[in-house]
């Protein structure tokens, strides 16, 4: 996740990612190649559930390979500590600030995941959440599963940016500005931000299964990260409580369509999401203590979107089961 700024109370992310792209003409240094480059996560964060579900759906899981920090981190670093010895097992560091600082020594802002590194030389490429997905569509089509699905087609390109920038800046970042807040002013006017934001939102999403078009673009894998996080995490730990995801009726349903749909829900820990929040933010919850709560069976309820019609992969397909290394362990989803 990114580093946060107080101003005035009010939270600000620092967005300044390194902006290299991986791409087609290699015209950054980078060109698509298979195998060359590997995806470092945590399931925890939303920034790296997007490009989790991503990689998935499109089936890149065999030309990039992904490794999977814990769900806590010091005050520096993301470290690898489900790995055996502590080490991620093709790169061979413990820390994922090993990478930042093989390219970068003085690297100054936050160790933030997503991260792409170079296997061939060790070190970061991007950390740009944004951009990455969007290239993960655009840039790597030579490399997608047959059937996969359009994230982010030409056509609906302005639309979906639109959508999805309203998203980051009022709902995906909005969470936080909440949680954050350091003062009652800069909390209320987060607040009232957020959930102006969720019901645009749900206004939206009463009469179309989807954000943009009638099939899955890379605004709904954008959304359902933070609604996904929403009951567990957010209502509570950052105070988002006029109502919780499962009192909205809309957008209940429509997380379920998608929690459901092959690449979404099958990414989703649980266990490791709320790890993250309540034991890294000591200075939210400082006895560390992670809650029990809350059920999750309700994820499963039959939710009805199938009346609004609507194509999820479009003409594609769904992604087939998810590889046995990838998986998210026993009792960590629903």
């Amino acid at each position: 996740m990114g580093a946060y700024l107080a101003d005035g109370g009010e939270f600000q992310r620092d967005a300044n990612y390194i902006s290299t792209r991986i791409t087609t003409d290699g015209s950054d240094g980078y060109p698509v190649e298979a195998g060359r480059y590997r995806l470092i996560v945590a399931r925890a964060c939303p920034w790296a559930n997007r490009a989790i579900i991503v990689r998935r759906l499109l089936g890149l899981e065999d030309v990039m390979s992904v490794g999977f920090c814990g769900p806590t981190h010091d005050q520096r670093s993301w470290t690898f500590d489900l790995d055996p010895d502590g080490l991620d097992p093709v790169l061979k560091i413990p820390r994922l600030a090993d990478a930042y600082f093989k390219r970068f020594p003085d690297y100054p802002k936050g160790i933030t995941v997503p991260a792409v590194v170079d296997v061939t030389t060790g070190e970061v490429v991007t950390n740009d959440f944004a951009q990455m997905t969007l290239d993960f569509s655009t840039q790597w089509i030579a490399h997608h599963r047959d059937g996969a699905p359009q994230l982010y087609p030409e056509p609906l390109r302005a639309e979906i940016d639109q959508v999805g920038k309203r998203i980051y800046t009022e709902i995906n970042n909005g969470v936080y500005r909440c949680g954050f807040a350091g003062t009652q002013a800069a909390y209320s006017s987060a607040y009232d931000r957020l959930f102006t934001a969720l019901d645009w939102v749900s206004e939206r999403l009463a009469h179309q299964r989807y954000l943009v078009g009638d099939t899955i673009t890379e605004a709904d894998v954008r959304l359902f990260t933070t609604l996904v996080r929403f009951d567990a995490v957010y209502h509570g730990h950052f105070k988002c409580n006029r109502q919780k995801l499962s009192e909205l009726p809309v957008l209940w349903a429509y997380a379920r369509d998608l929690f459901t749909t092959p690449g979404f829900g099958d990414t989703v820990d649980f266990v490791q999401i709320k790890q993250h929040y309540y034991i890294v933010h000591s200075d939210i919850n400082p006895s560390g203590i992670v809650p029990d709560g809350p059920e999750l069976s309700n994820w499963l309820l039959p939710h009805g979107r199938e009346a609004l019609g609507g194509r999820p992969f479009g003409a594609g397909t769904p992604p087939g089961p998810v590889p046995a290394a990838e998986r998210v362990p026993a009792g960590h989803g629903v």
